[in-house]
């Protein structure tokens, strides 16, 4: 059934959106976060397990010392109070992909609290989102849907993957975030992308959405014009990339003004986010906290992080991104528009990649702004998750600036590289790509274009070099685009006799 949506701004002009975001990092710690299982991705299923991660009797847990750095770092990171004293809970609920039948989380003892985050939009304007906690727990198990359309939902069996199952996270919830308006799909995708930016700068995460290293639950509400108080919230899943988090908000608005719009209630539940349908389905009834009977972790002692430790990490926190990206803007002599470009775009730190392996800062532009963007939104993803490397991009235009292919190979090369045919220069090789600059080779092609075209070649003896150009094009096109066309101009000229 498909849901019935007002116009965004008609709806927008009715009612104020009310958002909140839980956003769940996965730590790149090397084992898991209460036991000693390898935390790895795309393993064989079921082989990075240990008793502790499948919940069999009598296992004790222990904590992951380098998740709690990472927790910190990160709070700190956001401007958060680091407790004095933290303690982990049973989050109680039965789902197939959770073995314990509880989760390892923090309820009443975060160990980050209080924080805010500065959000620069796309054209520059900045909102300030108030971060209520971050908070530490366990990933769940990953459910695999077989027979269907990949959806729980007429598939004939589900396969559970036990691999993800005890993977340190973290949880960073904000307080609910008004005032956003219009906006509040663009201030969506902005937040998220900050927190991946961060936990990327950190390092403590590989921050890869596509794997479900960065998952945002993004929660929905809408009030209308002139009330005070909020209205009944949805909150959609697991929405695993910018582009969609962005969508899915401007759907849950729009679907949320025109159930209200026809007098009906909106259901506080869970939503699924569908990529292909651009659209969300219904989950589940949202609990409560108390739904879940949190009580302490009984295996599991507070911990108290040292104030001395906590005062180290905040010293060797890395260069904050807002100041990197001014630093950057200055060594790489962007216009203000050109480096708001590559921000929105989401190709900072692929660019920043590349000049480091070597090409320039325009050379990098070029390409990550360039072809690889345009290949990205045709395929629908992240430049960043297209397959392009820096490494690609430095070879690339090595090639360009040593004669060997031009612009226009070099774009068929790419699709070639992103096919998984090898480096640039592999596929240039085996496909015999290469620019011709053999005189022999050339000339031929040279006099067979000027035989096809005698009142092209009158006018060039006649001292119209300019139009040298329409027999260049020819010679091109005959040659697949791969004649090094100035060495093509220089034949042609020479063969009439004519100075260029």
């Amino acid at each position: 059934m498909t849901d019935e949506l007002m116009d965004f701004d008609q709806a927008l002009e009715a009612y104020d959106p009310v958002l909140g975001f839980e956003v769940h990092v996965e730590l790149n710690t090397a084992t898991k976060m209460f036991d000693w299982a390898p935390n790895a991705f795309g393993d064989v299923p079921n082989t990075n397990t240990s008793p502790v991660s499948l919940g069999l009797p009598g296992v004790l847990p222990s904590v992951n010392k380098q998740a709690v750095e990472s927790a910190i770092r990160l709070g700190l990171a956001l401007g958060c109070d680091i407790a004095e004293v933290t303690e982990f809970s049973r989050k109680n609920y039965f789902y197939p992909d959770t073995p314990k039948n509880f989760q390892t989380s923090q309820f009443d003892k975060p160990i980050c609290e209080n924080g805010a985050l500065d959000v620069e939009l796309e054209d520059g304007t900045v909102f300030t989102v108030q971060i209520e906690r971050a908070h530490m727990e366990d990933d769940a198990g990953k459910l695999g849907h077989h027979g269907g359309a990949g959806r729980i939902q007429g598939a004939q069996y589900s396969l559970v993957d036990y691999n993800r199952a005890g993977v340190p996270l973290i949880e960073i919830v904000t307080r609910p975030i008004t005032g956003a308006g219009k906006r509040a799909p663009e201030l969506a995708r902005a937040y998220v992308a900050a927190i991946r930016e961060i936990v990327k700068n950190l390092g403590i995460s590989d921050a890869r959405m596509e794997r479900g290293n960065v998952r945002c639950d993004a929660n929905v509400s809408l009030m209308p014009k002139g009330a005070e108080t909020f209205g009944t919230r949805t909150e959609t899943k697991n929405v695993n990339s910018l582009r969609s988090v962005e969508r899915a908000v401007r759907y849950e608005i729009q679907r949320h003004a025109a159930v209200l719009a026809a007098g009906g209630s909106i259901l506080q539940e869970t939503r699924m986010w569908h990529e292909d349908t651009r659209s969300t389905t219904s989950g589940r009834p949202k609990s409560d906290a108390d739904d879940y009977r949190y009580f302490p972790e009984p295996d599991l002692v507070p911990i108290v992080p040292d104030r001395a430790w906590v005062e180290r990490l905040r010293a060797e926190l890395p260069e904050p991104p807002a100041q990197r990206r001014k630093r950057l803007k200055e060594q790489w002599g962007y216009s203000d528009e050109e480096f708001r470009d590559v921000v929105n775009a989401g190709v900072l730190e692929e660019i920043e990649q590349t000049v480091a392996a070597g090409a320039s800062p325009a050379v990098a532009r070029k390409w990550w702004m360039g072809e690889i963007a345009r290949l990205a939104k045709q395929r629908e993803v992240e430049p960043g998750e297209l397959g392009a490397t820096p490494a690609t991009v430095v070879e690339l235009n090595g090639l360009i600036e040593d004669g060997k292919i031009n612009d226009k190979i070099a774009r068929k090369v790419l699709e070639h590289v992103l096919a998984g045919e090898g480096t640039p220069a592999e596929v240039v090789e085996a496909r015999g790509l290469a620019v011709v600059s053999d005189d022999s080779a050339l000339g031929a092609a040279v006099d067979e274009a000027l035989a096809a075209m005698p009142e092209v070649a009158e006018k060039i003896r006649g001292g119209k070099v300019q139009a040298a150009g329409a027999v260049v094009g020819q010679v091109m096109k005959a040659t697949r685009g791969q004649a090094d066309a100035a060495r093509v101009r220089e034949l042609i000229l020479e063969k009439l006799g004519v100075q260029g």
